[in-house]
């Protein structure tokens, strides 16, 4: 459903009332299915909107970098607020969370083409050309780096990748190489060399490869499958978009050597639709890899058949969550659901899938053509290898960078030209906010864990703000199914303003604290886990910048209802004084 619903949109702009009809039809569903995914994602309409809508990345990075001068320009010029589409219905200005464009900030996405290093002066040319061609490809701009400068991308991305290592961006690999080691060995073999480089998972929660492997193999089911989750949508994070963009062949690679191992047919690259720009480039890979004989029946004489197709998003982070992943490929709403059963029991479809990130993929494609030994001489013995690390805000190198896991945030911050900053969130907005007297710490598994996300903040920057920016970003992007986040997102938005207003007290942040306690604890998935971190994390290595902004005099219950005021108005009707609830 997720495909038609893109086609219908490309076709008409919008999924109008006699659409759902038709598909609910066509697919033999019901109505409410098709609705309920329609109006789930955020990249789907139901009524008309412009010919170019132009979504405007509102995260905190494209915020310091001058993201709200950028929106008056175009607010002026089209004559229009966000929202909203202007009279001849040419043009539709939105927000959007996050475009994976943090090192280039501020950023934008067209209809599918991305536009970076905004400025009020680029953003009146946009409107002017668009005005008077009607036509996105007349928008001339230098183009990027790298692949970036493909005829099937051609697009004003850079690149950034500021220091390559050993293991990613280190040797070139011929297309099958790897494979063709892994295809020599048997698939439990395949497993073993994985669990001996002992590669954890790179998007973050760590989780053993080869372990997800061998449950996923052990499962009883009659088909299998692997996903690949390029649904990169942490907030400053985009070091899996120059994977995606530089080293798709290696990805490709790690997924079919994944299939091979767990006795899977089936791959599935689900793409985040703010990266559909790629999308002909990653087809085009996929289709040369059918040619050479390294997709699709029997692959290099081996009897092994494997396959992979890519599954575009539509706009909703909690898709990062693999869970929600596989509902949406499922064409549902993103909806987390229930573990146990885990995606190695119970996956796509109800049946056992692995599902693992970009990084991971590219990992195991460099595993099996160097060997675990290889692998695992990098890093520290509970977190091998390297990992990207993308890094943005308050520096003077924003970028990617491959370094050994270890590393020392110090050293990290020092390479990205980021001196004097007074705090970095490390893991992105769900991760944690790092203090300078911590900037020593590692960067691994078992210290300062991440996703790949790195954000530095010079002294001037307001943390509450920053906070407040992350808290909102969850209470928008929840799924809304379960209490502790729908709500209590809420009321951490709520907490935060009345602090920032000087309106709180000393129990405000006791109270912020018990209530983020509570999210982690009852949270049904990981979004809702992680959402209080950024206010958990800046109470305890930040506890000043909030104290600085408490009214002493104020208690978490200070009455703000006058109940005398209030009775004035009865007591005149009764012409006497209340007997039950006058305070005088």
């Amino acid at each position: 459903m997720m495909d038609v619903l893109h086609d219908v949109h490309r076709e008409v702009g919008h999924v109008s009332s006699d659409a759902l009809d038709i598909i609910a039809r066509e697919l033999s569903i019901t109505r409410v299915e098709v609705e309920s995914a329609v109006s789930f994602y955020s990249f789907f309409a139901q009524a008309p909107r412009g010919r170019f809508v132009i979504r405007l990345c509102s995260d905190i990075i494209d915020r310091m970098y001058g993201v709200e001068r950028v929106a008056q320009a175009f607010q002026q010029e089209l004559g229009i607020d966000f929202g909203q589409t202007t009279a001849d219905g040419l043009f539709t200005l939105a927000w959007t969370p996050f475009l994976g464009m943090a090192d280039q900030a501020p950023a934008a996405l067209i209809n599918e083409k991305v536009v970076v290093n905004l400025s009020t002066d680029s953003a009146r040319e946009i409107v002017k050309v668009l005005r008077e061609t009607s036509d996105l490809a007349q928008l001339k701009f230098p183009l990027g780096s790298g692949n970036n400068r493909h005829p099937l991308v051609r697009s004003m991305v850079k690149r950034n990748l500021r220091q390559s290592g050993p293991v990613l961006f280190g040797e070139s690999m011929e297309p099958g190489q790897a494979l063709q080691q892994a295809l020599a060995m048997s698939p439990v073999e395949v497993i073993d060399v994985v669990k001996v480089a002992r590669l954890r998972g790179r998007g973050g929660a760590g989780f053993p490869t080869g372990m997800k492997w061998e449950f996923t193999r052990a499962a009883e089911g009659p088909r299998k499958y692997v996903i690949a989750n390029a649904d990169e949508g942490e907030p400053g994070t985009f070091k899996d978009r120059v994977l995606l963009t530089e080293l798709p062949d290696l990805m490709f690679e790690g997924m079919t050597i994944a299939g091979y191992a767990v006795g899977s047919a089936n791959g599935i690259v689900y793409l985040r639709g703010e990266y559909t720009y790629l999308l002909p480039f990653l087809e085009h890979g996929l289709a040369e890899r059918r040619r050479q004989g390294l997709l699709g029946k029997n692959i290099l004489g081996h009897g092994f058949d494997f396959d992979i197709r890519i599954q575009l998003g539509a706009g909703a982070y909690i898709c990062g969550e693999e869970t929600a992943l596989l509902s949406s490929c499922e064409g549902l709403r993103g909806d987390p659901k229930n573990r146990p059963p885990f995606p190695a029991q119970k996956g796509y479809l109800g049946l056992p899938t692995v599902v693992n990130n970009v990084e991971t993929h590219c990992c195991v494609a460099r595993i099996l053509q160097k060997g675990g030994p290889w692998f695992s001489k990098f890093g520290t013995p509970g977190s091998t290898g390297t990992k990207l690390f993308s890094v943005a805000g308050d520096c003077d190198g924003p970028g990617v960078y491959e370094l050994p896991l270890g590393t020392k945030l110090s050293e990290l911050l020092s390479l990205a030209g980021a001196s004097g900053v007074k705090a970095v969130q490390v893991g992105g907005a769900s991760g944690q906010m790092v203090a300078p007297r911590d900037f020593g710490r590692a960067l691994a598994f078992d210290d300062l864990a991440t996703g790949g996300s790195i954000m530095a903040f010079g002294p001037e920057r307001d943390l509450l703000e920053i906070v407040q920016a992350f808290v909102d970003f969850f209470r928008d992007e929840s799924c809304g199914y379960c209490t502790p986040c729908r709500v209590g997102n809420r009321l951490m938005q709520l907490g935060l303003e009345k602090i920032q207003q000087g309106r709180g007290g000393l129990d405000d942040l006791a109270y912020l604290r018990e209530l983020g306690t509570t999210m982690k604890m009852m949270s049904r998935c990981g979004l809702g886990q992680t959402a209080p971190n950024p206010v958990l994390s800046t109470l305890q290595n930040f506890q000043s910048e909030y104290e600085g902004r408490l009214n002493p005099a104020q208690q978490r219950f200070a009455a703000t209802f006058d109940l005398d005021k209030a009775l004035v108005g009865a007591e005149s009707i009764a012409q006497h004084k209340s007997l039950y609830f006058s305070s005088r």
